[in-house]
């Protein structure tokens, strides 16, 4: 290995560093257009793909919301609120609805953990949704965008359910939300390594 190669090396393993850990969940209220352009978003799809997966089984699949099917979405984020909670004031469900318009970009992550060849546990599929949610992140992150998930307990209605045609094994894990960030919080305190790491 030469100097440069080492340099270049070093080099792109600390913007990898940087670009992870300067990542922050940015609330999708604080997200605006632009967007992602299309090539963009295909481009933090390809990063997805990108993701850890034991025996090919592609334990993951992500539906896209444009701008045109937030409507219908919101829909299915109100009747979710009524059927877990039919006291439920109509301001209570119209902030439920208003969540479908937040950011521009929007696209439900879906965990695919029925039976499959070769049978793969369901546990270890799920650690592959979580790396190809991740990368995605981290793809838009370093295209300058923010980005955050939501989920909560419209994940798991029927409107939900019904809206994006969820089959027998398939869970709906988060939205995925992306735009150019408005306005940032202070970065989080990070954990110390030495808290969540120890030698057997």
């Amino acid at each position: 290995m030469t100097d440069l190669t080492r340099s270049t090396d070093n080099d792109l393993a600390a913007f990898a560093l940087t670009l992870i850990t300067s990542r922050q969940n940015i609330l999708p209220k604080r997200l605006a257009a632009p967007g992602p352009s299309d090539a963009q978003v295909n481009d933090m799809f390809l990063a997805a793909a990108s993701a850890p997966d034991h025996g090919m089984v592609m334990p993951w699949r992500f539906v896209l919301v444009p701008s045109s099917r937030r409507a219908v979405l919101a829909d299915a984020f109100g009747l979710a609120l009524a059927e877990r909670d039919a006291s439920a004031t109509p301001e209570q469900i119209e902030q439920a609805r208003e969540k479908a318009f937040r950011a521009p970009f929007l696209a439900l992550a879906i965990a695919r953990l029925g039976p499959c060849e070769p049978d793969i546990a369901p546990l270890e599929r799920m650690v592959s949704v979580g790396a190809a949610i991740q990368n995605f992140l981290l793809c838009a992150h370093s295209m300058g965008f923010g980005s955050s998930l939501t989920s909560g307990q419209a994940m798991h209605s029927a409107a939900l359910r019904q809206l994006f045609a969820l089959t027998e094994g398939e869970q709906a894990v988060c939205c995925i939300n992306v735009g150019t960030v408005i306005k940032r919080k202070p970065a989080r305190l990070r954990p110390d390594v030495a808290a969540f790491v120890s030698s057997l």
